[in-house]
């Protein structure tokens, strides 16, 4: 792998349009012309009901983000996964997958599946929307799946609390196959590129470099600042026409985030404001569950950007991490994330770009990059200070955020604040 560093050194030109993991991308949608025969076979199949994180696989694995995974794991891949971060093909080149992608059942369900190879799929709505073929059931060991995606059992895991804790104790692999695009009807699915329309879309933009900045956060002009520098030294590198691919996480995140509505309002403001310049950035939604799992997580998240033909990837301080849910500290060191995407085996193709690092310039009063010598003159205004700022009502220094996406976030809280008075005021009368 090459590890950039953004420097006007010269370096191959490569185009943007990386060969995605295994050579060609998956894509796993049933041709219209066998919808009707697939959909009226599924209907006599046993059923397995998924839930709102499962459909989110289910819409990751049939787009072709986790190629070459073709559906959710059997058992060896998910021991690959589990205990190599990759899976071996069969030419005996190795592609990184550092997260399982698996799908569980309960006891009664692997009762009812019994002997049957195939199984449909059902989704929280109540309708078939696919199917697994040629299943395999295999032992869900929960705890050494949480303990090796996440290097510790403690209590307070978002994920595993959502997801992993209230699961069935087995686990079902297969060919999965989807009768149609996975839409969620929230206003949002016009940002839901799949990599297929993306690499059509960095085709017909004419891009030479795509660099990709993952988020969960709403952008501030510190993330402004490391992304139009990041375009500007790809240009003193030959780079002709870079173009960035913003790209916010759309599944599970925790319940303190802001959530996915709001932060794509606040991101249109930054472009609107042109904070970001829309002729060279698109924006999309990354359709993954976030599980907070550091370096193991980043992993996936920069080899799903491969897919998406993406051949920069952005990585910061303590990416995918979180704060110890336990203790006072954080869970990963921040460093370990970028060092180990510099070395992860099946990224060798994609440059990771380890940003410097930005924060508030209190004597320039606005966002820069930071400056050892002068360090006490900078304020550190992390994702959880930002969201406390916008719940309290206090401004952040002028600076930090275009205006009109701060106001954004001030309202999503004003609502949060008005929803809980009411709620109590609803208490109070009922008592």
């Amino acid at each position: 792998m090459q590890s950039v560093t953004l420097s006007s050194s010269s370096m191959t030109v490569k185009s943007s349009l990386i060969d995605p993991d295994g050579g060609e991308l998956v894509e796993l949608m049933v041709p219209e012309s066998e919808i009707g025969l697939k959909k009226a076979e599924s209907e006599t199949m046993p059923k397995v009901k998924l839930n709102k994180i499962d459909l989110e696989w289910v819409h990751v694995i049939s787009e072709g983000w986790a190629s070459p995974l073709k559906g959710f794991m059997r058992e060896d891949e998910y021991l690959q996964s589990l205990h190599f971060n990759s899976l071996r093909l069969k030419d005996a080149t190795f592609v990184n997958m550092s997260l399982p992608i698996v799908l569980a059942i309960d006891d009664q369900t692997k009762e009812h599946i019994g002997l049957s190879q195939n199984v449909a799929l059902v989704c929280p709505q109540g309708d078939i929307i696919g199917s697994l073929r040629s299943v395999e059931i295999y032992k869900h060991n929960k705890e050494e799946r949480i303990a090796r995606t996440w290097g510790t059992t403690s209590q307070g895991l978002p994920y595993v609390e959502e997801h992993i804790t209230p699961s069935g104790n087995w686990l079902i692999g297969g060919d999965l196959e989807v009768f149609q695009p996975i839409k969620y009807n929230d206003g949002l699915d016009h940002y839901r590129l799949s990599p297929k329309q993306l690499r059509k879309e960095f085709d017909n933009r004419q891009a030479d470099a795509v660099f990709a900045f993952q988020l969960r956060n709403p952008v501030h002009n510190g993330h402004a600042l490391l992304m139009n520098d990041t375009r500007k030294r790809l240009l003193e590198m030959g780079y002709k026409n870079p173009i960035l691919l913003l790209h916010p996480l759309g599944g599970f995140t925790k319940a303190d985030d802001v959530p996915l509505d709001v932060r794509m309002e606040q991101h249109s403001k930054v472009l609107e404001d042109g904070v970001l310049d829309p002729e060279t950035t698109i924006v999309s939604i990354f359709p993954s569950p976030m599980h907070y799992a550091g370096p193991t997580e980043v992993q996936w998240h920069a080899k799903a950007r491969i897919n998406a033909g993406a051949n920069f990837y952005i990585v910061g301080r303590d990416p995918a991490g979180m704060g110890h849910p336990t203790e006072k500290r954080d869970l990963y060191d921040p460093d370990h994330g970028k060092k180990v995407l510099s070395m992860a085996p099946g990224l060798e193709k994609l440059n990771i770009l380890p940003f410097r690092v930005a924060a508030y310039d209190m004597t320039e009063k606005k966002m820069a990059f930071f400056d050892p010598s002068r360090a006490k003159e900078f304020l550190f205004i992390s994702g959880t200070k930002m969201r406390t700022y916008a719940r309290t009502g206090e401004n952040p220094p002028d600076g930090f955020m275009c205006p009109s996406g701060w106001n954004v976030l001030v309202k999503y809280y004003e609502s949060l604040q008005e929803s809980d008075e009411s709620t109590k005021q609803q208490a109070v009368v009922s008592a």
